[in-house]
């Protein structure tokens, strides 16, 4: 599963720091496990815009891709987390979502815990807690702490791309 991972994330390649660039594939291939994901393959990124054509692996990449560039032009945030977070932030969904009758839909555990909460979790579990600090505050709970440099960045990639997607649905 970890090669699938590689394969379906390549920005992977770009975090110098093992033990992040290792913790990423980690989290993925346990969410999938957990969530019972046999592929990531037709998960929508969002359940909030109804028939959203843009697959959670096709945001998770762009959110990624946007930061990367803001990141590398910036130069003073740490890349190897903004390049992480970029690819994890959405993680939890494995979780918050199940597949039913063909159907993506929330499962029982996605009506009590939101993503950014089952994300940071899977994160933590790892001992990647700047990681799971930039999972768990890219939505609207990280309006309760203090954002670092990355989570901003994360945190505006990820709404920006979500609200480029709503206006395609007018």
């Amino acid at each position: 599963m970890e090669e699938y991972i590689k394969k379906m994330f390549p920005e992977i390649k770009e975090i110098k720091d093992k033990k992040l660039r290792e913790g990423v594939v980690s989290i993925w291939c346990n969410a999938m496990e957990k969530g019972k994901w046999k592929t990531l393959d037709n998960i929508p990124f969002t359940l909030l815009i109804p028939d959203v054509k843009k697959t959670l692996v096709e945001h998770t990449r762009m959110v990624t891709r946007i930061a990367m560039g803001i990141a590398k032009e910036r130069k003073d945030l740490n890349y190897d987390l903004v390049v992480a977070g970029g690819l994890t932030h959405d993680v939890g969904k494995l979780l918050e979502y199940e597949k039913k009758e063909g159907r993506v839909i929330k499962s029982s555990l996605g009506k009590r815990i939101r993503h950014p909460v089952s994300g940071a979790a899977l994160a933590m579990e790892l001992g990647l807690d700047s990681l799971a600090h930039v999972i768990a505050s890219h939505s609207k709970e990280g309006e309760f702490v203090e954002r670092t440099p990355e989570a901003i960045l994360i945190y505006h990639c990820d709404f920006t791309d979500f609200e480029i997607e709503k206006t395609k649905m007018r």
